[in-house]
Formats: C-alpha cells, sequence, structure tokens
C-alpha cells in the first residue's frame, strides 16, 4: 500500500506537496503543545512533560507519578492497573492525582529525580519538587488507591473514648492501636509513619488519660488486638530509645499471624512475607482424624518460637499437595515434620519424627544451636548420565565431577519448570556438542528441584557455575549474555570474559533494563 501511494502521488497531481504541508502543520502543532504547560489527560492519568510539570504540582496536593519507557514490559503491564486507581481516585474526589511522564523523551526530568530504572513511581506532596516520596505500595489499582489513601487523610484513627475504642477494636479480627501521652512527640509520629505503610492492617490512636487506664496501660504502648490466640499483645515504647518503625513493622507482622497457621492459597502471601527466618511444617493428611490430632502438641511447642520460628501445618491432599515435590515427598509420607532455614531452603529432619511438644521444641532448638545437619535431596543418577555431550548431574554425584581437578566443568543448574532455563536449552546442548572432544572441559547440568548441596546454594534459575581444574575447590558464577558464543569466549579464556568496549545506555537509564524490583513483574531470572 505504501510503494502504491508513493507511485500514485506524482500522477494525482501534487498529493506529495499537500502531504509535506500537512505534516509540517502536524509537526508545528506537536511543538505548540510541547511547549505549552497544559495539561492533557488519558484516561484519567496527567501526561506530564517538562513545560506542565510545575503547573501539576502547583494545582494537585498529592501527584503520584510514574516515569516509564514506552517499550517497558513491566511499564505496560502496569498500565491499566494505574488508569483504574487514577479513575477511582478522581471518582472519590480524592485530592490525590496521578500523572506519567515519558522518562525516555523527557530526560530532563529522568535526570532530575535520579530515574535508572522503569517503572519509578514517585509521590510529590503540596508542590514540593525537591523531596519525592518514593512508591512502596502494590503494583495493582487496589494498592496503588489504598497507598495514597493512607496519605490523603489520617494513617490512625482518632479513638477519644472507651466506647468508640471498644466499637473500633472490635470492629475487625486485627486493629493497632497507639496509645501515646503525646500525639505530637516523635512515638507517635513514628507510629503514623508505619500506619501509613503498613496498609492491611487497621490503625487507630489514643491520647486520653481514660483509655490508657481502660485497657492497663501507663506509658506509651503500642497494641495489637486480635479476636484469635492471645486477644491483646503489648509493645511498650522504649523511653530511651523511642519507636523505631522498622521494628514495629516486624512485629506488628510476627504477631498479626496465627501462632499455628494453615498453609492454603489465602495465607500463602502472609506466611512468605512475615519474613520469620524459620519455619516448622507439620505435613499431615486432613482427612485422617488420627494425623490432625497430632497438631495439639505441635501448638504446644509453637509459643515458644514466636517470631524466630513460624509453625505451618500443610494438607497434603490439598494446597500442600504442590509443594511436597520441594521437600522430595510423596503424600504417602505423611504425617512428617521438616524445618526449613528459610534464608537458604536448607531442610532438617529428625532420624524418627516424634510429635510431642518436646521432642519437637528439642529439634527446633537443636537446629538453631548448629548441631543438626541440613536434609539434602538427591535423585539418582540416571545410567547414561555421562553419555550424551551435556552431563547429567545429582546431588550424590555433583562432588566428583565439578571438583574433578583435572577438568574444568561449567555447570548448568536449572528448574524444569523455568522458561528461562527452556530458551537457552538449545544453546547449552550446542555447546556441549562443540566440547564434546574435549577432555580438559566438560558441559554439565544439575535440576536444582531435586537436588542439594551443602555449600552451594542457588537463588534462581538458571544459574551458571564453572569449576576450573586445579586445587582449591574454586567456582566462579558465570553473569553474562546466555549464548553459545559467549559461553565460548567464557571457557576459552579460563572462566572470565575478554574486555569489551561499554555497552551504551538508554538516555535516563543508568542501567538500560527494565526496573527488576516491580513484584510480580519476573526479571531476567526466575526466583526460588
Amino acid at each position: 500500500l505504501v510503494l502504491s501511494l508513493a507511485w500514485l502521488g506524482p500522477a494525482l497531481g501534487g498529493e506529495d506537496e499537500d502531504e509535506e504541508v500537512v505534516e509540517e502543520q502536524e509537526k508545528e502543532k506537536k511543538e505548540d503543545e510541547v511547549l505549552s504547560d497544559e495539561i492533557k489527560e488519558e484516561d484519567n492519568v496527567l501526561v506530564l512533560h517538562e513545560h506542565n510539570f510545575a503547573r501539576a504540582l502547583s494545582e494537585h496536593q498529592l501527584l503520584l507519578v510514574e516515569f516509564y519507557a514506552p517499550w517497558c514490559g513491566h511499564c505496560q503491564q502496569l498500565a491499566p492497573a494505574f488508569a483504574q486507581a487514577a479513575t477511582e481516585l478522581r471518582n472519590e474526589s480524592s485530592p490525590a492525582r496521578l500523572g506519567k511522564v515519558d522518562a525516555t523523551a523527557q530526560t530532563a526530568l529522568a535526570t532530575e529525580f535520579g530515574i535508572t530504572s522503569y517503572p519509578t513511581l514517585k509521590l510529590f506532596r503540596d508542590g514540593n519538587r525537591t523531596h519525592p516520596l518514593a512508591y512502596t505500595g502494590r503494583m495493582d489499582s487496589q494498592g496503588i488507591v489504598r497507598w495514597l489513601q493512607r496519605r490523603a487523610g489520617p494513617s490512625a484513627t482518632l479513638l477519644q473514648d472507651t466506647d468508640t475504642a471498644a466499637a473500633f477494636i472490635s470492629s475487625q479480627d486485627l486493629v493497632v492501636v497507639g496509645f501515646f501521652k503525646d500525639l505530637r512527640g516523635e512515638a507517635a509520629q513514628a507510629f503514623f509513619e508505619v500506619a501509613a505503610e503498613v496498609l492491611d492492617l487497621t490503625f487507630g490512636v489514643a491520647e486520653a488519660a481514660e483509655l490508657f487506664q481502660a485497657y492497663g496501660l501507663s506509658a506509651d504502648t503500642v497494641c495489637l488486638f486480635k479476636k484469635f490466640d492471645e486477644r491483646q499483645t503489648n509493645f511498650p515504647v522504649d523511653p530511651a530509645r523511642g519507636l523505631d518503625p522498622a521494628e514495629l513493622t516486624r512485629l506488628l507482622r510476627v504477631h498479626s499471624l496465627q501462632l499455628v497457621m494453615e498453609f492454603t492459597n489465602e495465607t500463602s502471601n502472609q506466611i512468605f512475607s512475615a519474613k520469620i527466618p524459620h519455619h516448622m511444617l507439620l505435613f499431615l493428611n486432613k482427612s485422617s482424624p488420627e494425623q490432625l490430632s497430632l497438631r495439639d502438641g505441635f501448638r504446644a511447642a509453637a509459643s515458644s518460637f514466636r517470631g524466630e520460628v513460624l509453625f505451618v501445618v500443610v494438607d497434603v491432599m490439598g494446597h500442600g499437595a504442590d509443594v511436597l515435590p520441594f521437600f522430595g515427598m510423596t503424600a504417602a509420607d505423611a504425617p512428617t515434620l521438616r524445618l526449613v532455614k528459610m534464608e537458604n531452603n536448607r531442610k532438617y529432619q529428625m532420624e524418627q519424627d516424634d510429635f510431642s511438644d518436646s521432642a519437637i521444641r528439642s529439634f527446633i532448638q537443636a537446629v538453631l544451636d548448629g548441631k543438626v545437619k541440613p536434609h539434602l535431596l538427591s535423585a539418582e543418577p540416571p545410567e547414561d548420565w555421562d553419555t550424551r555431550p551435556v552431563k547429567v548431574l545429582v546431588g550424590k554425584t555433583f562432588e566428583q565431577v565439578a571438583f574433578d581437578e583435572t577438568k574444568n566443568v561449567f555447570v548448568k543448574f536449572y528448574a524444569p519448570w523455568c522458561p528461562h532455563c527452556q530458551a537457552m536449552a538449545a544453546a547449552w546442548e550446542e555447546l556441549a556438542e562443540r566440547y564434546k572432544d574435549r577432555e580438559d572441559i566438560v558441559i554439565a547440568e544439575m535440576d536444582s528441584t531435586a537436588n542439594e548441596l551443602e555449600n552451594i546454594t542457588i537463588h534462581g534459575f538458571p544459574t551458571l557455575h564453572y569449576f576450573p581444574a586445579g586445587p582449591g575447590r574454586k567456582m566462579v558464577e558465570f553473569k553474562s549474555t546466555r549464548d553459545v558464543e559467549t559461553f565460548s569466549k567464557f571457557l576459552e579464556n579460563g572462566g572470565t570474559l575478554p574486555e569489551e568496549p561499554p555497552v551504551t545506555k538508554t538516555p535516563g537509564n543508568s542501567t538500560g533494563q527494565e526496573n527488576p524490583s516491580v513484584p510480580g513483574t519476573g526479571e531476567s531470572r526466575d526466583e526460588l
């Protein structure tokens, strides 16, 4: 069609000239638009650039701005939720508005606000241009709306008497109330800061003397009220150190969980976001009354380790069935116990399962004291593990192959379900084919979902490690482009890559990458 019009233009008498005039007029119109401070909207989102940015700040008390790149997949994924949030806020006449800046075109704004990845969201309050607040909420419409609502109004409800306090506390399963003698003091301000950030809890605040007396308090205290377990948990404010927002947030996360959680689709996010360093798991079949009765001893042991170990019941016939392969288990192994150290996914098990509360406490303490070795998974080595160009390693055979002092061993640690691993599979096979006749080079792979190593922790898939020949048990992680030629350069250069000219970076983005910290968007590696 384009070629046809190009040929027809001259024959139709002067079409080219008219098109040039129209194009020039359109160009001038766009230039006028850019130079104007007029603020246009797309789906209730303000379209901002360097000529209207100051006006937008002056007209809106709270302005959450997304700095984006048109090519950024994360930005494209966020766009519908961002527009929906903008519409909800406008419909409820909120003082908060949403805006967006194409940071690849508006490089002056990108530089001014230190934009190095996409999308980056910043909140501007009361026209202040110099100290925007980084967005810390969820990247969905509800998360954006709630985050801004907490900043548009008071983050905690003022409770003035015993009746309003009682009604507030009974209104939900979990509420947090800060009791402060001075609501303008530093401790109270730190409390309001926490209330603005922890969006899934409801916060109240009180300073009336009768409320201190009603709830048995004599000094500044933050109280967590629950309709389960212990009904009231007090966190007194240290008079010397004051109230640390990060520590209070951690305590609220820990104590807002039930003493013993059940692993379900609804609770899984709570379980993993609590950041409790160890998880003690009771695997059982809930359809068995005999196995259900084991929860009593499990629960009795839990209170001794609140905050250090999270106790979780996993139904092997329910939602927990999906996690069994991670432990090398089947439903037939229930009932059984496992303790997981969350920082490295090390798993520990009793020599013989004992479900009494005393035995569980003793086992956990022994693990915490470093007296128990982790239980490492290992598949059985395939009979043909070394007949193909890519050698197949398992936990039991890894040491003898990877640390063979006569070989340079390049290992891919992968997960069968990982799309990035699947995408590079052909390149890894081709690499192995290229080096299959080299006696000093071994190309291997290991399924890290079925095999674990004592001194090597795999945090993401795929992970590539190079084990050079010679003494010393050395290991080098490969972190460059995953293609055959780059792999070959790495191997031929003895486990390093030759120096190359620096990569040209995208203007306004010091990394040239999309934001790897956006929740739920996936990055260059699938995290475990």
